[in-house]
């Protein structure tokens, strides 16, 4: 079972949450805590070796914790997952390689492209894949029948796994803090589209890729995960391409694996990781 909790720091919130813990006989495997001193916010997970009732140890809890206090008591369910898809395979690749051998952390519900060129692949994996076409003018119908295929499915996230359409501040708010996007650049550089070229044309020497959640700021939501690795002025274009697909393939799965395991916490429009 895991605990996280986020509040406004306050001398003795530490002996306050184990006291609760222990008063209720559960041993604790691990605990992580983090002080925002600028923000006076405190922050902390805790990994324990029993499971509670959830509802009555969140009651418990917030008896000793400040009124503003965001608690999550999670007995490690395997979180649902939908995924957006374009044309790209890398990052979908893996991640129904890694749904197939149960090393995911989640349960692909669907695959829904606005291009038909992933169905296949997920065929292969016995994975629903749904095409709500690009070609529709209409933004708003287009995301109203994307929308409606996620509830179907209930997911706890939605993945956008090289998903190469700028979703409306309309959309993003009816899954505020459930969207998560990889981007192919180290952020805050280059943002928008066509990184690699923009990085090509500045004559970058380091290259990297950036998993984030997603917000009505363009490439600008809490950072989860990010790489980078070095290239020199014989890269072209396209080399970097190439060898950005394999951090973008790295970083996705590192921050999905941080993100299913509640290893999260997002605070503002940061995020405080225990890895």
């Amino acid at each position: 079972m895991i605990v996280v909790i986020q509040c406004k720091d306050q001398v003795g919130l530490v002996a306050g949450i184990t006291g609760v813990l222990a008063k209720e006989q559960l041993n604790i495997v691990s605990l992580r805590e983090h002080v925002d001193k600028i923000e006076n916010r405190f922050f902390i997970r805790v990994h324990l070796e029993e499971d509670a009732d959830s509802q009555a140890l969140e009651a418990r809890l917030k008896q000793v914790l400040p009124a503003d206090a965001v608690i999550k008591v999670n007995p490690l369910p395997e979180k649902k997952v939908v995924v957006l898809v374009t044309k790209e395979y890398h990052c979908l690749g893996d991640i129904l390689i890694r749904h197939y051998f149960k090393t995911l952390g989640a349960q692909v519900q669907c695959v829904i492209g606005n291009h038909d060129t992933l169905e296949n692949i997920c065929q292969r994996f016995d994975i629903p894949f749904y095409l709500v076409s690009h070609d529709q003018k209409d933004k708003a119908d287009f995301e109203a029948q994307v929308s409606s295929l996620i509830d179907k499915h209930a997911p706890d996230y939605i993945i956008l796994a090289k998903f190469m359409r700028i979703l409306s501040p309309e959309f993003v708010a009816r899954y505020t803090g459930r969207i998560i996007n990889i981007h192919h650049s180290f952020l805050p550089a280059f943002v928008g589209a066509s990184p690699y070229r923009q990085a090509f044309e500045r004559g970058v020497k380091l290259i990297g890729a950036t998993a984030h959640f997603v917000t009505n700021e363009l490439d600008e939501g809490p950072i989860i995960a990010q790489q980078i690795i070095p290239v020199t002025h014989s890269h072209t274009a396209g080399d970097m391409m190439k060898a950005g697909k394999e951090i973008e393939t790295a970083v996705l799965a590192k921050a999905l694996h941080l993100v299913f395991e509640d290893r999260v916490l997002v605070y503002r429009n940061k995020t405080v990781v225990f890895e």
